[in-house]
């Protein structure tokens, strides 16, 4: 029985074999739960390797496309949603390839994470010397105000910064933070070592950290 589509990995209540066998047995009620659940972040994630809008929409129904004819043939070997986000990047590195992108989203998040990048400004940190906290934060989270880590401007803040980040930094922090995914999930179905996984998704929350330090008045200029 469909309950809850909003709550992060759920499309029904119950187990994953509960959701397959409902798909399997072309349980519309079902499809359309997990649509609404995955479709926005699926367009999220094509973008960032597609870059264009009417493109990734198309490797997004193609995936859709694609899930509704393999669902028979899905042996549990990963999460369903691992299995479904795999498709969605097989879709849309095959896109990129038509439209004659050549680098894969992997290549793409390898040199990110490989480039030198102050995403902070030192000026934030406590220094070396500094006791008891060298290179931490000088600003303490558990100081802001809980009503204004609360308010919906805080979360605008928030999604504004994810939404300026290079492609591959969004991406991870998106699927980590966002939607909850583990680091394993992350690297299977983005292709992409743990090493870079961990270096994205640091330079991603710095760069959230950043901006939340500056918002509430607690940064260094």
């Amino acid at each position: 029985m469909i309950t809850d589509a909003s709550r992060p990995g759920l499309a029904v209540d119950g187990s994953e074999s509960q959701l397959v066998g409902a798909l399997r047995r072309r349980d519309e009620a079902a499809f359309v739960a997990l649509v609404k659940r995955y479709h926005g972040l699926m367009l999220r994630v094509a973008y960032a390797q597609v870059r264009n809008r009417s493109a990734c929409e198309e490797v997004v129904q193609e995936t859709w496309l694609a899930v509704i004819k393999g669902i028979d043939s899905f042996e549990g070997r990963s999460s369903l949603r691992t299995w479904m986000f795999r498709i969605l990047t097989y879709q849309a590195s095959a896109r990129s390839e038509r439209d004659g992108r050549q680098i894969p989203f992997s290549a793409l998040a390898s040199a990110d994470a490989a480039a030198t990048d102050p995403s902070v400004a030192p000026s934030r940190f406590f220094p070396r010397d500094h006791l008891p906290r060298p290179f931490f934060w000088v600003s303490d989270p558990r100081d802001w105000p809980e009503d204004a880590l609360l308010a919906k401007e805080v979360r605008s803040v928030i999604c504004a910064t994810v939404g300026r980040l290079p492609d591959p930094q969004r991406v991870v922090i998106i699927l980590r933070d966002l939607e909850g995914w583990t680091a394993g999930e992350v690297c299977e179905v983005l292709g992409i070592s743990d090493g870079n996984q961990r270096v994205l998704l640091h330079r991603a929350r710095s760069r959230v950290r950043e901006a939340l330090d500056g918002y509430l008045g607690n940064g260094r200029q």
